[in-house]
């Protein structure tokens, strides 16, 4: 298995536990919680195939990816009386989950040859909407649409993916600074309260 096959089952894994965790939060049912946690972990990706016409969606051609996402909700129910009580342990993962696949979207995109922008925008939407199904099932503005600093992370992390892709550097560093880029962003987004301005009349 490549390191990018590798990346995106980790990538399905967090975001499925981070959707879980959000579901278990929200007291729902285990069947609730498996739906949230799939919607998260590969909605984005969902979305992405279906715009650059890949039929069937990569979740639907390797079973990696749903055996992937039992798992990692049937860990966050068991473990849920520790998990719970970790206060960023919804945002580890989900921040995680974001840089991950922030490089899988964004790699798709150069791989068939498209403009580094539109590269970004499947990036950010690989990384970002399976949270916005997330938050919209469960009745939560999406994170996205809020002050909070999170799509703009994976942003910045696409753009990070496209310079370092083209001085050639090995797949692993790239990986690796481009994840790290998207979790410095948030962490320090967060730890200093840094966030867009919003717009809106008196």
């Amino acid at each position: 298995m490549e390191i990018f096959e590798i990346l995106d089952i980790l990538g399905t894994f967090v975001f499925a536990i981070s959707g879980a965790l959000v579901a278990i939060r929200k007291k729902m049912d285990p069947f609730g919680i498996f739906i949230i946690g799939f919607v998260t972990a590969v909605g984005g990706g969902t979305l992405r195939d279906i715009l650059i016409g890949q039929q069937p969606v990569a979740w639907m051609q390797n079973m990696q990816y749903i055996y992937a996402i039992i798992f990692a909700v049937v860990l966050a129910i068991l473990f849920r009386s520790k998990i719970k009580y970790l206060s960023k342990s919804l945002f580890l993962f989900d921040t995680i989950g974001l840089g991950i696949f922030t490089i899988i979207g964004t790699k798709v995109g150069i791989t068939l040859n498209f403009n580094p922008l539109i590269s970004i925008a499947l990036g950010t939407m690989s990384g970002a909407f399976g949270g916005v199904i997330r938050d919209i099932l469960c009745n939560d503005i999406p994170i996205i649409f809020r002050k909070e600093i999170y799509a703009t992370a994976s942003v910045f992390g696409g753009i990070t993916f496209i310079i370092l892709n083209h001085f050639n550097l090995p797949q692993n560093i790239t990986y690796f600074i481009t994840v790290s880029m998207v979790i410095a962003i948030r962490l320090i987004a967060v730890k200093f309260h840094l966030s867009l301005p919003t717009f809106y009349s008196k």
